[in-house]
């Protein structure tokens, strides 16, 4: 069909460039870590959301892919399971993390004299362990997905089939779908009404903050709160897309369960919906970056501006001095 293809050329092209920016973010922090031997706080939360993406990426892009070359249930059963607790574990990681990032920007950009105080000091030191522990919890908590699979060649009248392409899942007749999910989603709707939270916050605090200085005409408190204002327009920018699309992919997610058929052009949909943030996430956080913005521009002014050595190209006062010369000389001749 011809939307199959127009949707499988969009994931294809969505999946190429999400990877080449969380690439380029992966380099970019171990350079700064391998040179500076440190990274911001912030910086750690934006090195573990970078890996999640990357691995929502590989592991739904790269079977989703092979399937529109039309190898269609290409995955053995071991390889399914692993495919799904991946792809699980991947998202729901990338969910916690933005979360905990929404949390640390409100406790960084929260007045002096706020509820927040405290944790300004604390919450920095606590970054890393937090982040880790946002996977050992999911790795763990979707381990037990794994044994309500079962093996699709093995059917009988009483399982339900779950049809993904790359591979098929059968689960009991009576396993209850809608308990299932409520069960499993209580963590993530947790996340999702925190970072709601949030970031209605943030919007609070920013609007406090432009009315405080809207009069107030000094540069150095404007290029001082400019990185924070700009990281929290970024972090919003964020929560809004992975709320927005998290919640139409797990919506078009369950429906296609509750199908028991193989409808394609709806499962590209639901990928490409999931594939949409760990997509974008790379490039906002780029450009919202000072110091990945400083760094890119350096690096393409580098290559733009050829080396001159000052035997071709002399400095301006050697310059200035050449012409003065060559003018004295004309003045005697």
């Amino acid at each position: 069909m011809l939307s199959d293809l127009v949707l499988g050329i969009v994931f294809v092209i969505e999946m190429g460039v999400g990877i080449v920016g969380n690439f380029f973010l992966l380099c970019q922090y171990t350079f700064t870590l391998f040179t500076s031997h440190r990274l911001r706080p912030i910086e750690y939360i934006y090195v573990h959301l970078t890996l999640a993406n990357s691995k929502v990426l590989l592991s739904k892009g790269v079977p989703q892919t092979i399937v529109w070359f039309g190898f269609k249930n290409f995955l053995d059963p071991v390889g399914c399971k692993l495919i799904i607790y991946l792809q699980n574990v991947a998202r729901s990681v990338s969910l916690s993390i933005t979360c905990l990032l929404s949390g640390f920007q409100v406790i960084s950009i929260s007045p002096n004299n706020s509820r927040w105080t405290d944790l300004k000091v604390q919450a920095p030191k606590h970054i890393a362990s937090s982040c880790f522990i946002c996977w050992y919890y999911y790795l763990l908590i979707h381990f037990t997905l794994l044994g309500t699979m079962h093996n699709s060649r093995y059917i009988s009248n009483d399982t339900r089939i779950w049809h993904l392409g790359y591979c098929s899942i059968s689960t009991p007749a009576s396993f209850n779908a809608s308990l299932f999910t409520i069960v499993f989603s209580i963590p993530d709707v947790m996340c999702m009404g925190f970072m709601i939270w949030a970031s209605a916050y943030l919007v609070v605090l920013l609007h406090r903050h432009h009315q405080q200085v809207q009069y107030i005409h000094s540069s150095q408190i404007s290029s001082k709160t400019y990185p924070e204002k700009r990281a929290t327009y970024a972090i919003l920018l964020l929560v809004s897309t992975y709320v927005s699309f998290y919640s139409i992919n797990s919506s078009l997610s369950f429906y296609l369960f509750r199908l028991n058929e193989y409808h394609s052009c709806l499962l590209a949909t639901s990928h490409l919906l999931a594939a949409w943030f760990p997509a974008i996430s790379p490039f906002v956080l780029i450009f919202c970056d000072s110091q990945i913005l400083k760094y890119l521009w350096t690096l393409w002014h580098r290559n733009t501006v050829p080396s001159q050595s000052p035997a071709q190209h002399p400095t301006p006062i050697l310059r200035e001095a050449n012409l003065s010369e060559t003018s004295r000389r004309e003045q005697e001749l």
